[in-house]
Parts: C-alpha cells; structure tokens; sequence
C-alpha cells in the first residue's frame, strides 16, 4: 500500500510538472498533437499505479520523452510557419458573407449540426448575421458577425470615454482575506479598503466576498451568519 502511494505521489508530481512545461492550456484550447500527447500520459501514468511489478522509471521515462518531444515540437512550430500548418493545421473559413461553406465542412469533417451549435455558443442564431466564421485549429469557431448585427457598444451611441470602465471588478476580499495583489493592482491602499469597511459597519472576517474597480466602486458580500448584523443594529438605533 505504501508503495503505490509513494508511486502515485511521484507520478503526480512528474505529471503536474510536465504540464506546466507544455503551457497552461485548457482541454478545448489544445492542438491535436497536444491533445494527443496528454491523452497518452494520463494512460502511461496508470500502469506503474495499477501494477507494482512495473519498475517506476518504465513510466517515468516515457512520460518524461514524450513530453520533451513536445516542447521541441512546440520550439519548431514557433521558428517555422510550415512546420507550425503541419503539426496545428491552418484555420479555415467556413462561412462568406452569411453564405456556408458546404465543401469546407465536408474536408473538416464538420457537420451542419456542428456549425450552428458553435454559433448559438457565440449567441449567433441566424447564418444570415455572421460576416465570417472561421474554424480554428482547435476546433472552435470564431464568429464575425455583419455591421448591421453587432451588438451596440458605447462608441456606437457616442457615448463618452470613461477609462476606468475598461477594468473589471477584482476581488479584493475573498472569505474573511484581503488579496493584496489586486489591491496593488487597482492601486487602491490598504487604508482605504478599511475606511470602506468601517463605514459600512463590516469587520474584515464577516466579509465573504468584496469586490472593486480602479474607480473604488466597491461590491461587499457579507458570510451568511452575519448577514442579518446591520438589520438588527438599525433596528437598534431606531
């Protein structure tokens, strides 16, 4: 027992570093020849656990090649472009000016089904709204919508530039911890973020979830055992 654990807490560790060697993509973000590579290692991984007569180097060692074989591959795609359509393949176009590319689908291997699931994914429901649809490497679809079917947007309407709304709302409290990276991030001080509490009647660890913008919006969610703290103290003041 012992030593499957000491076995999988290495693999664990061996695994986790290769990973994080080969990038921090998501599953749907991979390249086929990532995705491949990694489907292979899970698989690897489990033999040296399920059976201990299996010498722990025999999976360390493929684990290991095939993930240096993917770092090279991953160096020559970045050097040369034809090496880069080889390994990842090239996006291609899918739909033209609302008109579906039949013959593009078919060499993709892609069904109409397919198409209009990832344009509804995009909030697209009508072919006739997409200017372009291109099908990328990792077999998602960008969508392109026509002039006429964008959503409105402030520079449309004319409305005036506010910079601080380019920056979205971080949090700055998370469970009772202040996060000072985002703090230093918005530069927003310290002193400020305890000004904010007090006159909101709140103590650092009663707070669940606060949250800010550069601008000191603020949004504070208070842990639900003390949510019903400032109703009874109003109703003691009054």
């Amino acid at each position: 027992m012992a030593v499957v654990f000491l076995r999988t807490c290495v693999l664990y560790i061996i695994i986790v570093f290769s990973l994080r060697i080969m990038g921090k993509r998501q599953i749907g973000e991979l390249q086929p020849s990532e995705f491949v590579i990694t489907i292979l290692i899970s698989n690897i991984a489990t033999l040296p656990i399920e059976d201990t007569n299996i010498p722990l180097v025999a999976g360390l060692l493929p684990i290991l090649t095939l993930v240096t074989f993917e770092v090279m591959a991953s160096a020559l795609s970045l050097k040369s472009k034809a090496a880069r359509k080889i390994i990842s393949g090239t996006p291609r176009v899918v739909i033209r000016d609302g008109v579906i590319d039949q013959q593009e689908l078919r060499n993709l291997r892609f069904s109409i089904d397919d198409l209009l699931e990832q344009l509804r994914i995009s909030n697209v429901f009508d072919v006739r709204e997409v200017a372009f649809a291109i099908v990328e490497t990792t077999g998602k679809v960008s969508v392109y919508q026509r002039y006429s079917n964008r959503n409105v947007t402030p520079e449309v309407l004319g409305l005036p530039n506010e910079p601080a709304q380019d920056f979205p709302q971080v949090t700055v409290i998370s469970d009772g911890a202040v996060i000072y990276p985002a703090l230093k991030a918005y530069n927003l001080r310290e002193e400020w973020l305890k000004n904010v509490l007090e006159r909101e009647g709140w103590d650092l660890k009663e707070v669940f979830l606060m949250t800010a913008n550069p601008s000191a919006d603020y949004h504070i969610v208070p842990k639900e055992r003390f949510k019903n703290k400032k109703r009874r103290k109003k109703e003691a003041d009054q």
